[in-house]
Protein backbone atom coordinates (compact mmCIF):
# COMPACT_ATOMS: atom_id res chain seq x y z
CA UNK A 1 0.00 0.00 0.00
CA UNK A 2 2.67 2.27 0.47
CA UNK A 3 4.21 1.65 -3.08
CA UNK A 4 1.04 2.26 -4.62
CA UNK A 5 1.02 6.03 -2.32
CA UNK A 6 4.81 6.65 -3.10
CA UNK A 7 4.00 6.00 -6.65
CA UNK A 8 0.75 8.10 -6.68
CA UNK A 9 2.33 10.84 -5.35
CA UNK A 10 5.26 10.45 -7.66
CA UNK A 11 2.81 10.76 -10.42
CA UNK A 12 1.59 13.76 -9.53
CA UNK A 13 5.25 15.39 -9.06
CA UNK A 14 5.61 13.99 -12.96
CA UNK A 15 2.89 15.46 -14.26
CA UNK A 16 3.38 18.71 -12.48
CA UNK A 17 6.34 18.61 -14.32
CA UNK A 18 5.93 17.78 -17.39
CA UNK A 19 3.00 20.78 -18.04
CA UNK A 20 5.48 23.33 -16.99
CA UNK A 21 7.87 21.43 -19.99
CA UNK A 22 6.59 23.29 -23.13
CA UNK A 23 8.48 21.38 -25.34
CA UNK A 24 7.33 17.77 -23.92
CA UNK A 25 4.14 18.98 -24.33
CA UNK A 26 4.52 20.34 -27.86
CA UNK A 27 5.88 16.51 -29.06
CA UNK A 28 3.86 14.57 -27.17
CA UNK A 29 0.67 16.29 -27.56
CA UNK A 30 0.47 19.00 -30.32
CA UNK A 31 2.67 17.41 -32.60
CA UNK A 32 0.59 14.56 -33.87
CA UNK A 33 -2.41 16.68 -34.08
CA UNK A 34 -0.71 19.13 -36.01
CA UNK A 35 0.90 16.33 -38.66
CA UNK A 36 -2.50 15.40 -39.07
CA UNK A 37 -3.84 18.95 -39.74
CA UNK A 38 -1.21 19.49 -42.36
CA UNK A 39 -1.53 15.97 -44.12
CA UNK A 40 -5.03 16.58 -44.58
CA UNK A 41 -4.59 20.21 -45.71
CA UNK A 42 -1.83 18.92 -48.63
CA UNK A 43 -3.31 15.84 -49.60
CA UNK A 44 -7.26 16.35 -49.18
CA UNK A 45 -7.71 18.80 -51.90
CA UNK A 46 -9.16 16.26 -54.05
CA UNK A 47 -11.89 15.29 -51.38
CA UNK A 48 -12.71 11.77 -50.88
CA UNK A 49 -11.09 9.16 -53.05
CA UNK A 50 -10.68 5.40 -53.33
CA UNK A 51 -7.49 4.14 -52.64
CA UNK A 52 -7.95 0.70 -54.39
CA UNK A 53 -9.90 -0.78 -57.24
CA UNK A 54 -13.63 -1.35 -55.44
CA UNK A 55 -12.53 0.19 -51.83
CA UNK A 56 -15.13 2.65 -50.29
CA UNK A 57 -13.72 6.38 -50.68
CA UNK A 58 -12.67 8.06 -48.07
CA UNK A 59 -10.59 11.84 -47.30
CA UNK A 60 -7.18 11.94 -46.75
CA UNK A 61 -7.43 12.69 -42.83
CA UNK A 62 -9.65 9.29 -42.78
CA UNK A 63 -6.26 7.72 -43.82
CA UNK A 64 -4.00 9.42 -41.63
CA UNK A 65 -5.80 9.08 -38.62
CA UNK A 66 -4.76 5.70 -37.20
CA UNK A 67 -1.17 6.48 -38.02
CA UNK A 68 -1.12 9.49 -36.25
CA UNK A 69 -2.87 7.98 -33.26
CA UNK A 70 0.07 4.93 -33.34
CA UNK A 71 2.45 7.38 -33.75
CA UNK A 72 1.03 8.99 -30.58
CA UNK A 73 1.40 5.83 -28.57
CA UNK A 74 5.01 5.92 -29.35
CA UNK A 75 5.53 9.62 -28.80
CA UNK A 76 3.96 9.84 -25.17
CA UNK A 77 5.27 6.41 -24.18
CA UNK A 78 9.20 5.46 -25.90
CA UNK A 79 10.14 8.50 -26.36
CA UNK A 80 9.01 10.75 -23.96
CA UNK A 81 10.22 8.40 -21.34
CA UNK A 82 13.41 7.48 -22.57
CA UNK A 83 14.69 11.01 -22.80
CA UNK A 84 13.45 11.93 -19.75
CA UNK A 85 14.54 9.22 -17.90
CA UNK A 86 18.09 9.73 -19.81
CA UNK A 87 17.76 13.23 -18.64
CA UNK A 88 16.98 12.58 -14.95
CA UNK A 89 19.92 10.24 -14.60
CA UNK A 90 22.80 12.45 -15.80
CA UNK A 91 21.55 15.60 -14.12
CA UNK A 92 21.99 13.72 -10.70
CA UNK A 93 17.87 13.10 -9.94
CA UNK A 94 17.83 9.14 -10.25
CA UNK A 95 21.23 8.99 -7.76
CA UNK A 96 19.12 11.49 -5.62
CA UNK A 97 16.13 8.73 -5.64
CA UNK A 98 18.52 6.26 -5.01
CA UNK A 99 19.45 7.16 -1.80
CA UNK A 100 15.63 8.39 -0.46
CA UNK A 101 13.17 5.95 0.35
CA UNK A 102 11.32 6.12 -2.45
CA UNK A 103 11.57 2.62 -4.58
CA UNK A 104 12.10 1.53 -8.20
CA UNK A 105 8.14 0.49 -8.27
CA UNK A 106 7.40 3.89 -6.95
CA UNK A 107 9.50 5.61 -9.49
CA UNK A 108 7.83 4.05 -12.34
CA UNK A 109 3.94 3.89 -11.41
CA UNK A 110 4.77 7.46 -10.88
CA UNK A 111 5.93 6.98 -14.88
CA UNK A 112 3.55 5.68 -15.69
CA UNK A 113 0.72 7.62 -14.89
CA UNK A 114 2.30 10.03 -16.39
CA UNK A 115 3.02 8.40 -19.80
CA UNK A 116 -1.25 6.58 -19.54
CA UNK A 117 -2.23 10.70 -18.33
CA UNK A 118 -0.31 12.10 -21.28
CA UNK A 119 -1.46 8.77 -23.99
CA UNK A 120 -5.08 9.23 -23.25
CA UNK A 121 -5.12 13.11 -23.03
CA UNK A 122 -3.94 13.48 -26.57
CA UNK A 123 -5.35 10.56 -28.12
CA UNK A 124 -8.88 11.89 -26.93
CA UNK A 125 -7.55 15.52 -28.40
CA UNK A 126 -6.77 13.73 -31.85
CA UNK A 127 -10.16 11.98 -31.95
CA UNK A 128 -11.87 15.49 -30.84
CA UNK A 129 -10.21 17.36 -33.28
CA UNK A 130 -10.42 14.82 -36.46
CA UNK A 131 -14.32 14.23 -35.52
CA UNK A 132 -15.17 17.80 -34.60
CA UNK A 133 -12.71 19.92 -36.80
CA UNK A 134 -11.51 17.88 -39.96
CA UNK A 135 -15.15 16.05 -40.38
CA UNK A 136 -13.71 12.17 -40.25
CA UNK A 137 -16.23 9.59 -39.13
CA UNK A 138 -15.44 7.57 -35.80
CA UNK A 139 -16.82 4.34 -35.62
CA UNK A 140 -19.60 4.06 -34.21
CA UNK A 141 -19.84 -0.20 -32.96
CA UNK A 142 -19.08 -1.17 -29.97
CA UNK A 143 -16.32 -3.73 -31.00
CA UNK A 144 -14.63 -1.25 -32.89
CA UNK A 145 -13.69 0.76 -29.46
CA UNK A 146 -13.13 -2.40 -27.43
CA UNK A 147 -10.44 -3.28 -30.32
CA UNK A 148 -9.35 0.36 -29.66
CA UNK A 149 -8.99 0.44 -26.00
CA UNK A 150 -6.50 -2.92 -26.31
CA UNK A 151 -4.44 -1.73 -28.88
CA UNK A 152 -3.75 1.55 -27.07
CA UNK A 153 -3.29 -0.15 -24.10
CA UNK A 154 -0.89 -2.90 -25.14
CA UNK A 155 0.76 -0.44 -27.46
CA UNK A 156 1.44 2.30 -24.48
CA UNK A 157 2.73 -0.60 -22.02
CA UNK A 158 5.18 -1.56 -24.32
CA UNK A 159 6.38 1.78 -25.98
CA UNK A 160 6.85 2.94 -21.99
CA UNK A 161 8.78 -0.50 -21.12
CA UNK A 162 11.05 0.28 -24.20
CA UNK A 163 11.11 3.99 -23.90
CA UNK A 164 12.93 2.80 -20.13
CA UNK A 165 15.51 0.16 -21.73
CA UNK A 166 16.39 2.96 -24.17
CA UNK A 167 16.96 5.52 -21.78
CA UNK A 168 19.90 3.33 -20.90
CA UNK A 169 21.42 4.42 -24.65
CA UNK A 170 22.30 7.29 -24.51
CA UNK A 171 25.86 8.22 -23.33
CA UNK A 172 25.31 11.61 -22.04
CA UNK A 173 21.91 14.23 -21.05
CA UNK A 174 23.15 15.84 -24.51
CA UNK A 175 22.58 12.87 -26.75
CA UNK A 176 19.07 11.86 -25.62
CA UNK A 177 17.36 13.59 -27.55
CA UNK A 178 19.35 12.70 -30.39
CA UNK A 179 19.96 9.48 -30.17
CA UNK A 180 15.68 8.88 -29.17
CA UNK A 181 14.38 11.23 -31.55
CA UNK A 182 16.12 9.75 -35.06
CA UNK A 183 14.74 6.04 -34.20
CA UNK A 184 11.39 6.99 -33.32
CA UNK A 185 11.33 9.14 -36.56
CA UNK A 186 12.73 6.04 -39.02
CA UNK A 187 9.98 4.28 -37.41
CA UNK A 188 7.23 6.60 -38.48
CA UNK A 189 8.59 6.52 -42.14
CA UNK A 190 8.55 2.78 -42.50
CA UNK A 191 5.52 1.60 -40.01
CA UNK A 192 2.74 3.82 -42.10
CA UNK A 193 2.32 6.60 -40.24
CA UNK A 194 3.75 9.65 -42.98
CA UNK A 195 3.87 7.01 -46.10
CA UNK A 196 0.61 4.23 -46.64
CA UNK A 197 2.12 1.17 -45.46
CA UNK A 198 1.33 -0.87 -49.02
CA UNK A 199 3.08 1.69 -50.87
CA UNK A 200 6.17 0.79 -49.11
CA UNK A 201 8.37 -2.36 -50.69
CA UNK A 202 7.81 -5.49 -49.73
CA UNK A 203 10.95 -5.89 -47.75
CA UNK A 204 11.00 -2.49 -45.86
CA UNK A 205 7.31 -3.52 -45.03
CA UNK A 206 9.03 -7.05 -43.62
CA UNK A 207 11.71 -4.97 -41.61
CA UNK A 208 8.97 -2.48 -39.86
CA UNK A 209 7.15 -5.77 -38.64
CA UNK A 210 9.96 -6.59 -36.81
CA UNK A 211 8.79 -3.43 -34.46
CA UNK A 212 5.99 -2.59 -32.57
CA UNK A 213 4.79 0.60 -34.24
CA UNK A 214 4.39 -1.41 -37.56
CA UNK A 215 1.26 -3.65 -35.75
CA UNK A 216 -0.21 -0.39 -33.87
CA UNK A 217 -1.00 1.33 -36.53
CA UNK A 218 -2.11 -1.91 -38.52
CA UNK A 219 -4.21 -2.55 -35.17
CA UNK A 220 -5.46 1.61 -35.58
CA UNK A 221 -6.44 0.83 -38.97
CA UNK A 222 -8.52 -2.01 -38.30
CA UNK A 223 -10.95 0.48 -36.37
CA UNK A 224 -11.13 3.24 -38.53
CA UNK A 225 -10.46 2.35 -41.98
CA UNK A 226 -13.69 0.20 -43.75
CA UNK A 227 -13.31 -3.65 -43.58
CA UNK A 228 -12.56 -3.43 -47.32
CA UNK A 229 -9.47 -1.82 -46.37
CA UNK A 230 -7.68 -5.11 -45.47
CA UNK A 231 -6.93 -6.46 -49.08
CA UNK A 232 -4.78 -3.96 -49.10
CA UNK A 233 -2.15 -4.95 -46.01
CA UNK A 234 0.88 -7.18 -46.41
CA UNK A 235 -1.33 -10.10 -45.52
CA UNK A 236 -4.56 -9.13 -46.88
CA UNK A 237 -6.37 -9.40 -43.77
CA UNK A 238 -6.36 -7.19 -40.34
CA UNK A 239 -4.88 -10.10 -38.24
CA UNK A 240 -5.42 -8.73 -34.66
CA UNK A 241 -4.30 -12.00 -33.52
CA UNK A 242 -1.11 -10.92 -34.69
CA UNK A 243 -1.06 -8.14 -33.17
CA UNK A 244 -2.02 -9.02 -30.04
CA UNK A 245 0.68 -11.46 -30.10
CA UNK A 246 3.69 -8.84 -31.45
CA UNK A 247 3.27 -6.07 -28.78
CA UNK A 248 2.85 -8.65 -26.00
CA UNK A 249 6.18 -9.84 -27.19
CA UNK A 250 7.78 -6.81 -27.22
CA UNK A 251 6.71 -5.72 -24.09
CA UNK A 252 8.31 -8.69 -22.80
CA UNK A 253 11.25 -7.55 -24.33
CA UNK A 254 10.73 -4.53 -22.94
CA UNK A 255 10.44 -5.49 -19.43
CA UNK A 256 13.03 -7.84 -19.40
CA UNK A 257 15.55 -5.22 -21.04
CA UNK A 258 14.78 -2.60 -18.52
CA UNK A 259 15.07 -5.12 -15.81
CA UNK A 260 18.52 -5.63 -17.11
CA UNK A 261 19.57 -1.88 -17.96
CA UNK A 262 17.93 0.56 -15.78
CA UNK A 263 20.46 2.11 -13.15
CA UNK A 264 20.03 4.28 -10.61
CA UNK A 265 23.84 5.60 -10.97
CA UNK A 266 25.08 6.69 -14.78
CA UNK A 267 27.18 4.39 -15.92
CA UNK A 268 30.24 6.77 -15.57
CA UNK A 269 29.73 7.84 -12.19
Amino acid sequence: MNTMVQGARRAGYEIRGYVRSTDAVFFTFLFPILMLGLFSTVFGGEGAQSYGQGLPALTAVQMYLPGMLAAGVLLSGLQNLAIDIALERYDGTLKRLGGSPLSPVSYFLGKIGLVLLTGVTQAVALLVVASMVLGVDLPTDLASWVTFFWIFLLGLATSALLGVAVSAIARSARSASATVVPVALVLQFISGVYIFFWLLPEWLQGIANLFPLAWMAKGMRSVFLPPEYAVLEQSGAWDLGHVALALAIWSVVGLVLSRITFRWIRRDA
